[in-house]
């Protein structure tokens, strides 16, 4: 029975190390060891010893490290970097041959690093060991080499750190030893030794340097270069790589390219942990627990987090009793909301006990902040989720969970030896493939500047003490071993601009390679990488496309003077519009109808609409300080009416009851909404009870004593309060027009009505600045009054004299409207005109289309309001005839 050779073969990194693994299997290759340096040191040193893996090390780290003095460090201890930095840093000193302990007296950094090192090691496995102790365990055991190693090769080996040099050196007097260096340079530690070197020519690839606009441009580019080679079959997948000095930069347009491509390309360097739903269910906890919990941040958890035990303990659609719009961002909010949950607020409409129970104990155990992150990760994340949590907590300190997720990385589940690979240039170099392209050849990115080490700088010990090679060193090493090494094609790189549009300049590297190709970003390519690339080199195929054509005729009739079908005409009595027609209408609804046609198409037909995302905000808008206001004068008022009156109360007793009413729709707001920072709310508070003030204690327009409501509904719409109301809020209130009659609702703001019950006032609260002169319907803006008088006169009789004012208590001014009757007929007219026109299918754009206010300003051409709007106005005044009137109105 023939005994196969021992042999050893040593490699540079983990990549290359399956590579060399699956090239023996095919060959069937008995006896072959392979093993990356380290391995083979532990695999002579014997006894289980085994090197520290970086895991192992930060583990340690993290558990030593607030137990450990380390003096000048220790105001830094606490920093979320601090277990990476030492971690970084102890790698660097051990692979450098450092001894610490040795040198402990030399500085006081050097004595707090020899510290941690020392508790470090005594936290760590017995078995594992520094290189040196390896590399000297191994020296010990040299006579047994031959017998448990055989011949050894190292392949692929741009350089071995400090730390096993001597050892291989001596290495090489026991077995043969063979440095197979290729077309690579040669360390100059070789030279004179034992080693035999391996040399062969340089290999002669076809080179090429291409230009292009930006580093998106740049990975698009490669993509497009990978399906070439792919497609015409020149390489298959594990036959070409693309690499970078620094692969951060193109990281983020490659995964993306990656799934529009449908190509397996293998990012060696792992991709970020944020970009899996796993790595997104561990983010959306550590925002909960370091930003706090809302009602935003729990949907997220909730959706990412469904198989947690205490999620499966709620019901179906559970999420339906958290209210809509609001935050819920306080503990306080979550107190009242689960106070007054109700068996009707769950989806099916049962108690549910239980549910609730667990909902409380979700919500407590969100609440208690980073401080409780290692057990609020085991409960609510399981399976990878749960790994990625426990890496985070050993890699920082829970405060800094969110920023530790974001920049962690995993492996991507491909196998390099049979896919396309996207790496760094160093582990390229290691393992060189027929096919390269490089990408970002530019001035300060390739080679990149060196940085000194954060907690060894180079006055403490010499940089080229602590690392043999520095960066910018080691990148153009690289380069030069990528460029020896290709065998069939190399693509060189570079973009004229970055991601933010800053010239770049071309790396000193490409000094003596003349460009070959300048890439406009725009450009039809040669060949396309995914369906969208390919349609958009091929032109005429891609507007025979029933989707190119729509997109081409829609852009074609924006374009025109002419009202189109794209600029809402559509079919005349269609059912959509007579239900929009003859719905119950608001003042919005029917100032939309009126002043943007195509908007109240939009959002009453389609039922469109803006999102209401309740999130963290510094300053309430305009409008949610306008209900704001509305509110506590509501609340105020209800409380003067029911103490006497408020025309018999004085001010300092009005003072009194807005600051109860401040409390009270402080909390109230304090359950549904976000609520600013502290200091900002109580002004805001303040400012609103100074405006209401100014409110209930001007009487600009009397009436002779009487009653006052606020808020008060009409038409069947839903009161706000239990507060006595004037009238049947259930009667309906309508406005004449030809053929029918419109229904409106709503809530008018104050209500003063005389004790003879002959003279009513309706008064609508403005809490900005007046701007202009007095208006009466104001081109549609300004509905409001109108609306009231009809509610009024509707409720209390014909009769009745109604006064309507706009009151501005920012100002001081109330504005009566001179004519009631006049300007309810007026409007009346103007909505009769709107009405037929919406059913003859004019759904058109009018002047508040694509204002600052229109949320479905997205939806038409860009700048609509200066271009498309102008363009079209003329037209539309046409086709609008009388429902245009309006829009000339004062």
């Amino acid at each position: 029975m023939n005994v196969p050779t021992r042999r050893t073969i040593v490699v540079p990194d983990r990549l290359a190390l399956r590579a060399h693994r699956l090239r023996a299997a095919r060959a069937q290759q008995q006896g072959l060891q392979v093993m990356t340096v380290d391995q083979l040191a532990a695999r002579l040193a014997g006894g289980f010893v085994r090197p520290i893996d970086a895991d192992s090390l930060r583990v340690a780290i993290q558990a030593v490290l607030p137990l450990t003095s380390l003096g000048v460090l220790e105001a830094i201890k606490p920093l979320p970097g601090m277990v990476n930095a030492a971690a970084a840093t102890l790698e660097k000193v051990w692979l450098a041959g450092i001894d610490l302990q040795g040198r402990a007296g030399e500085h006081v950094r050097l004595d707090a690093l020899a510290r941690l090192e020392q508790a470090v090691l005594a936290q760590l496995p017995s078995a594992m060991a520094r290189p040196t102790d390896i590399a000297a365990a191994a020296n010990a055991r040299l006579m047994h080499a031959r017998a448990v190693l055989g011949s050894i090769d190292l392949d692929g080996m741009a350089d071995v750190a400090p730390c096993w040099r001597q050892m291989l050196l001596a290495l090489a007097t026991e077995v043969p030893m063979r440095w197979i260096a290729g077309a690579r340079a040669v360390p100059s530690w070789l030279e004179d030794s034992a080693i035999e070197v391996v040399r062969s020519a340089s290999e002669k690839p076809e080179i090429s340097v291409v230009s292009a606009a930006t580093p998106a441009h740049e990975a698009l580019e490669a993509m497009r270069w990978v399906r070439a080679l792919l497609a015409s079959r020149q390489a298959l997948p594990h036959e070409i790589a693309i690499a970078s000095a620094d692969p951060a930069r193109f990281d983020a347009h490659l995964l993306a390219l990656r799934e529009e491509a449908g190509i397996d390309l293998h990012f060696v360097h792992g991709v970020a942990v944020a970009t899996t739903r796993d790595g997104q269910a561990a983010s959306a906890l550590a925002d909960i627990l370091v930003h706090g919990l809302s009602q935003l941040k729990l949907r997220r958890l909730a959706s990412l987090c469904a198989d947690a035990p205490l999620l499966r303990a709620l019901p179906d659609r559970w999420l339906r009793v958290l209210p809509a719009g609001a935050a819920l961002a306080s503990p306080q909010a979550w107190e009242r909301l689960l106070a007054r949950i109700a068996p009707s607020d769950w989806p099916d409409g049962t108690d549910h006990d239980e549910a609730l129970a667990a909902l409380a104990a979700l919500v407590h155990l969100l609440q208690q902040g980073a401080a409780g992150a290692d057990v609020v990760g085991e409960q609510l994340l399981c399976g990878r989720a749960l790994s990625i949590w426990r890496r985070a907590l050993v890699a920082g300190p829970a405060a800094s969970l969110p920023a530790t997720i974001e920049h962690m990385k995993q492996d991507d589940g491909l196998d390099s030896c049979v896919a396309v690979t996207w790496m760094p240039a160093a582990a390229l170099a290691g393992t060189p493939r027929r096919f390269v392209r490089l990408l970002g050849l530019n001035a300060g990115q390739w080679p990149r500047g060196s940085v000194e080490d954060g907690l060894l700088p180079d006055h403490v010990i010499a940089a080229d003490e602590l690392e043999w090679l520095t960066r910018a060193q080691q990148d153009c090493r690289d380069f030069s071993d990528l460029m020896r090494a290709c065998k069939t094609q190399a693509v060189l790189s570079f973009s004229r601009r970055n991601d933010d549009g800053r010239s770049l300049g071309k790396s000193p590297l490409l000094t003596g390679y003349k460009l070959t190709e300048y890439l406009l970003r725009h450009a039809t390519p040669l060949h396309a990488m995914s369906e969208a690339d390919r349609l958009a080199a091929r032109l005429p195929e891609f507007v025979c496309l029933s989707l190119a054509q729509a997109t081409a005729g829609c852009w074609d009739d924006w374009q025109s003077a002419a009202v189109t079908a794209h600029d809402g005409a559509v079919r005349p009595d269609h059912p959509l519009l007579q239900a929009i027609a003859d719905r119950t209408h608001s003042a919005s609804s029917l100032k939309r109808l009126l002043r943007n046609p195509i908007g109240y198409l939009w959002e009453y037909a389609l039922g469109w609409n803006a999102p209401d995302l309740a999130g963290e905000l510094l300053l309430l808008d305009a409008a949610a300080f306008g209900n704001l206001v509305h509110e506590m004068l509501d609340v105020a008022l209800q409380r003067l009416e029911a103490g006497g009156s408020l025309a018999l109360a004085d001010e300092a007793q009005v003072r009194v009851v807005l600051d109860e009413a401040s409390t009270v729709v402080a909390a109230n707001w304090a359950a549904r909404v976000e609520l600013p920072p502290t200091a900002i709310w109580r002004q805001t508070l303040a400012q609103a009870r100074q405006l209401g003030l100014a409110a209930l204690t001007m009487d600009v327009v009397p009436i002779a004593f009487g009653s006052a409501y606020g808020e008060v509904p009409f038409g069947d719409a839903k009161p706000k309060s239990d507060a006595p109301q004037p009238w049947d809020i259930s009667a309906p209130v309508t406005i004449a027009i030809t053929g029918t009659a419109l229904r409106i609702s709503g809530y008018i703001d104050r209500l003063d009505i005389s004790h003879d019950s002959q003279q009513v006032r309706v008064r609508d609260y403005k809490t900005g600045k007046l701007v202009g002169k007095s208006v009466v319907l104001d081109g549609g803006a300004e509905v409001q009054r109108c609306l009231y008088a009809y509610a009024a006169k509707a409720m209390l009789g014909d009769q009745v004299e109604v006064r309507t004012t706009l009151m501005y208590p920012r100002d001081g001014i109330e504005l009566e409207l001179d004519d009631p009757a006049a300007a309810m007929a007026e409007l009346a007219t103007y909505l009769d005109s709107a009405y037929h026109s919406l059913l003859a299918g004019n759904c058109l754009a009018g002047p508040d289309t694509g204002g600052g206010y229109d949320k479905f300003a997205f939806l038409l051409p860009a700048n609509a309001l200066g271009a498309y709007c102008k363009r079209k106005s003329a037209a539309i005044a046409t086709v609008l005839g009388d429902a245009a009137n309006v829009w000339e109105s004062q």
